[in-house]
């Protein structure tokens, strides 16, 4: 008899948390719920992670938790953190190291004495700027070469580096470049050893160019639960599961606002190598978020102080309402969780 009550009482008590959890969860599934109204049907998912926890996980339209979605430019933050992992193994010996140390094929060239770090900011000082049309080393031209890695060496210099941010994926192309050299294999087949199946992603899809080379830039196709686990990981400051991935330094350095571009770009007000970073007032806090970010609306956001990730997968691409969209998305999850915690 006294098992039985124990039993029944364990019942009543599980029964009561997780009726407890899903009431609390109710109005975060309500707040994303609500754009399932959205007229255009390209929203794909939106996956908040919280203390390590899955708290909320949706799909839109014919979107589901197999499909490998292109998440565009947020690939470039993916790359900077197979930087910080080439950097803490030693097979990148500095940020301040020109490029043409590891891609010698550079030397000569208006590529070959930037300095790294000036490759992973965007103040290259090339003559390339993706918001401009005309410029020798603007994407769609790159993209369209039958050599990229040619196209990309003949891109001239506008200034010295270190002056101008001007947003490109030619800098983070060279910056996979330098990594493949500096590791002596592709990106991808880097990103698969030292970052993808560590973090128990086993399906992902990584484009390479007519070159053969990885596009650092982007082009990187994951899973919902996979492109959200990325966040996880830079949350924990470089660590999943408790395994160390990528050094806290690089993700402290990485994520740590080196730019103002506030006055060009409407949804971030700095930049790091990669990573952007943004500040929200939800009520009466204002919050922190970092962010990667790709073409569609395609976000992961992290938000240290609320030990929060929100990820956000779309295929709006080439349409500025994704962007807003996935702004909109986090602030309606900023809106449900930000005032309640620290309370």
């Amino acid at each position: 008899m006294t098992s039985l009550v124990f039993l029944l009482t364990a019942l009543f008590v599980a029964s009561c948390v997780d009726k407890q959890v899903a009431s609390e969860s109710m109005p975060l599934d309500a707040a994303l719920a609500s754009f399932s109204s959205d007229e255009h049907d390209d929203l794909h998912s939106v996956v908040v992670i919280q203390e390590s926890e899955l708290i909320a996980e949706r799909y839109f339209g014919d979107g589901d938790a197999e499909t490998l979605v292109d998440v565009r430019s947020a690939g470039k933050s993916v790359t900077s953190l197979l930087f910080g992992i080439a950097l803490d193994r030693g097979l990148i010996e500095d940020v301040d190291d020109p490029v043409e140390k590891y891609w010698p094929e550079a030397s000569g060239t208006a590529v070959g004495p930037i300095p790294l770090r000036h490759i992973l900011d965007m103040r290259s000082g090339l003559a390339a700027n993706d918001d401009l049309e005309g410029l020798p080393g603007n994407e769609d031209l790159m993209d369209a070469s039958d050599n990229p890695l040619s196209f990309a060496l003949g891109v001239p210099a506008l200034e010295p580096p270190g002056q101008s941010y001007r947003y490109n994926s030619l800098t983070a192309y060279i910056a996979g470049v330098v990594i493949a050299r500096a590791t002596e294999q592709s990106l991808e087949d880097f990103a698969e050893e030292a970052l993808f199946r560590p973090l128990g992603i086993e399906r992902w899809k990584w484009e390479a160019d007519r070159s053969g080379e990885t596009k650092g830039q982007g082009n990187l196709f994951l899973t919902a639960e996979d492109f959200a686990r990325v966040g996880e990981m830079v949350l924990k400051k470089g660590s999943y599961k408790g395994k160390r991935i990528v050094s806290e330094a690089w993700i402290e350095k990485s994520l740590s606002p080196r730019i103002d571009i506030s006055a060009s770009d409407p949804f971030a007000s700095d930049y790091g190598s990669y990573w952007y970073r943004q500040n929200y007032l939800i009520g009466e806090r204002r919050v922190i978020v970092h962010f990667a970010s790709g073409n569609g609306g395609n976000k992961i956001y992290v938000i240290p102080e609320l030990d929060l990730v929100v990820s956000v997968m779309s295929t709006a691409y080439g349409q500025g309402r994704g962007q807003r969209r996935s702004e909109g998305i986090l602030l309606a999850v900023l809106g449900e969780i930000g005032p309640l915690s620290g309370e």
